[in-house]
C-alpha cells in the first residue's frame, strides 16, 4: 500500500472539502431555478471542475516529491484509469449496472487511500470524454467515485475469504451511496415543485434531506441496487484475481523503496 504522507492528507483534505461543499450548498441557499434538470449547477460545475483537476494533480505531484509514489506508480495509475473508462463503455450506467467500482474499490484497497481517490475521479473524468458523458454532473461524477476509491483504502486488515467478503460488502454500501450522490447533485434543481419529493426554498435542511430521501426511494433507488449487485458479484467472482494481480504488479513495482547502486571492484589486469 501506498503511505498518504501529511502534505497529500491535507490536499485531499480541500479536495473533499470543495466536494462536499458543491453538493450541499443548495440545500442552504436557495438555488433558483428549480424544476430545471438540464440548469443544475449549470453555472459552478465549470468553476468547480477548473479547481479539481489542478487539486488532483497537485495531489499526485506531493506525493511524487515527498517519494511516496515514482514514474512507475503514475504509469500504473494511468493504465488503471484507461482500463475503468474502457470498462464504462459496455454499460455506462444504463438500468443501474457499472463495472467501473469493480476495478477501483480493489485497486483502492492494494494501492491505498490517496491513490485510489485520485484513480476514480480520474477514471470518471475519462470515460466521460470517452462516452461523451460531459455535462455539468461530471465534477459531481468524479467527487463520489474518488471518494469510493478512498474509502476502499480505508478498510480494515483481512485476508482471504474474509477480504472478499469485506470488499464485497463494501462494494454493496458504494454502490448505493454513489446513487444517492448522484440524486443529490441535481435534486434540489429538477424535483417537480410543488410535490413533496421537491426542494423547498426557506425550509430547514433537516426538512429537505426528508423530502431528498423520500425523491430518492421513489425515483432511483431501484437503479441502485443492480449497481450494487453488480459490484458484490464482480467481487466475488473475480476479486481474487484482481487482487492477486494488483498486489503482484505493487511488489514489483516496490513503491517506497529507494533505488540503490553497487560497483563491484574489477581487478586490474596483470601488467605483462
Amino acid at each position: 500500500m501506498i503511505p498518504l504522507r501529511l502534505r497529500s492528507s491535507l490536499l485531499l483534505a480541500l479536495v473533499s472539502a470543495l466536494g462536499v461543499f458543491a453538493f450541499v450548498w443548495p440545500l442552504v441557499v436557495s438555488p433558483g431555478g428549480a424544476g430545471d434538470v438540464e440548469m443544475a449547477h449549470a453555472a459552478d460545475a465549470p468553476w468547480i471542475f477548473v479547481l479539481l483537476l489542478p487539486l488532483l494533480m497537485a495531489v499526485v505531484l506531493a506525493e511524487l516529491a515527498d517519494g511516496s509514489i515514482d514514474v512507475k506508480a503514475v504509469a500504473i495509475l494511468g493504465v488503471l484509469v484507461a482500463i475503468g473508462a474502457a470498462l464504462r463503455l459496455p454499460a455506462t450506467g444504463v438500468a443501474g449496472f457499472e463495472l467501473v467500482f469493480f476495478l477501483l474499490i480493489p485497486a483502492g484497497r492494494v494501492f491505498g487511500r490517496g491513490f485510489g481517490f485520485v484513480l476514480g475521479a480520474l477514471t470518471l473524468f475519462a470515460s466521460a470524454l470517452v462516452t461523451g458523458g460531459v455535462g455539468p454532473w461530471m465534477p459531481f461524477q468524479m467527487f463520489a467515485a474518488a471518494w469510493v476509491g478512498f474509502f476502499a483504502g480505508c478498510l480494515p486488515p483481512a485476508q482471504g475469504r474474509r477480504e472478499i467478503g469485506l470488499l464485497a460488502a463494501y462494494g454493496a454500501v458504494a454502490g448505493l451511496a454513489y446513487g444517492l450522490a448522484m440524486n443529490l447533485w441535481f435534486w434540489p434543481f429538477g424535483a417537480p415543485t410543488g410535490s413533496g419529493l421537491a426542494y423547498l426554498p426557506g425550509a430547514g435542511v433537516g426538512e429537505n434531506l426528508g423530502r431528498f430521501w423520500v425523491f430518492h426511494l421513489a425515483t432511483s433507488f431501484g437503479w441502485d441496487l443492480p449497481r450494487a449487485a453488480t459490484n458484490v458479484v464482480l467481487i466475488v467472482v473475480f476479486g481474487p484475481a484482481v487482487l492477486a494481480a494488483l498486489r503482484r504488479v505493487s511488489r514489483r513495482a516496490a513503491f517506497g523503496v529507494p533505488a540503490t547502486f553497487s560497483s563491484d571492484e574489477v581487478a586490474a589486469p596483470s601488467s605483462p
